[in-house]
């Protein structure tokens, strides 16, 4: 969901106005979440970041303090100020030195930002929807600016009208220009809709926003999961290597991932899943490191909106992996 809004529902509702079946939206194309292990690793890398630490001529790995978490992963948690404090001395004791923020809890941004600091943490990006007006613009990015954040992302937008989406993409180059006067990076991130949306003529959403969206301004937040699954329910062959396209075709910077598995065909009978939900890091079938090897991002970005577990095995096995991750 990413912040309280429904990929999934909003996936579904374009799936079915193209007919498909409830069934086939998530937990189905079994064949797609096998089809992970197809893709190798060869061919020339994207141009990146220096977001990685090599062992001498060997294998690479993401740097231990670019690794971060959804705060959302965490909500159901964090329901008071003592389990909010509690969670953060685990999300420390992990070893994240960075979060992103889903909303500001029951504290101010000043509050919020004093108890990251207590613990080393640092509040890098946020999810933050596109404004209703100038004052909420300012205010959005006071926040941002009180936490000496790098970026502001807005998490989820939703129509199947092509104007609104032209609408959008123009309103959040202007915030994004604002934004950038502010020493902020402006960024969406997307769900699977955007892939599956037919707005007339086989055009989606993701064709206009990567069309609209001025590259000088605006960056993409890549959830993995939902790229992959937006593969999966475009009946692409490879939906792994839709969402390595998905990277590799659009003229806006990838700067950020979210990294969310899928869960595979047995996730039945060994996890009490089912095929298609998402997974904690390790247990699904997302080929992560076909992804990186391609590209690599300023910030990997733990999330799993349902966690298989607990909220906090969620956050250590996340970061676990991501840690000990080699491509």
């Amino acid at each position: 969901m990413c912040f309280g809004h429904d990929g999934e529902r909003a996936l579904r509702e374009s799936l079915e106005k193209k007919g498909a079946s409830r069934r086939g939206v998530l937990r189905g194309a079994v064949a797609g979440a096998t089809g992970a292990a197809a893709l190798t690793a060869g061919g020339p890398a994207l141009a990146g970041t220096p977001s990685v630490k090599r062992k001498g001529r060997g294998p690479r790995e993401i740097r231990d303090d670019l690794i971060s978490i959804q705060l959302y992963t965490l909500r159901h948690f964090m329901t008071s100020e003592d389990n909010i404090k509690l969670m953060l001395d685990k999300l420390a004791g992990f070893g994240y030195e960075r979060v992103e923020r889903a909303g500001l809890y029951a504290y101010t941004a000043a509050q919020l930002k004093s108890e990251l600091d207590a613990r080393g943490i640092w509040a890098s990006s946020s999810h933050e929807g596109i404004s209703a007006d100038a004052a909420a613009l300012n205010k959005k990015l006071d926040d941002a600016n009180t936490f000496r954040q790098k970026y502001v992302v807005v998490p989820y937008l939703n129509s199947a009208s092509k104007s609104d989406w032209q609408q959008w993409a123009e309103q959040m180059n202007t915030e994004a220009a604002t934004a950038r006067g502010r020493g902020l990076r402006y960024g969406y991130h997307n769900h699977a809709h955007e892939f599956t949306i037919d707005l007339g003529g086989g055009e989606t959403p993701w064709d206009v926003l990567t069309s609209e969206l001025d590259p000088t301004l605006v960056h993409l937040e890549i959830d993995l999961y939902w790229a992959y699954t937006g593969g999966v329910n475009s009946g692409a062959a490879d939906p792994l290597q839709f969402a390595i396209d998905v990277i590799r075709s659009a003229p806006q910077q990838v700067r950020q991932y979210h990294v969310k598995d899928r869960h595979g065909p047995d996730a039945a009978a060994l996890y009490n899943q089912q095929p298609g939900d998402m997974a904690d890091l390790g247990l699904g079938v997302i080929d992560f490191s076909a992804i990186f090897d391609k590209h690599q991002v300023e910030e990997y970005i733990v999330e799993n909106d349902s966690p298989d577990f607990a909220p906090a095995a969620t956050a250590s096995a996340g970061f676990r992996y991501l840690q000990g991750l080699e491509f």
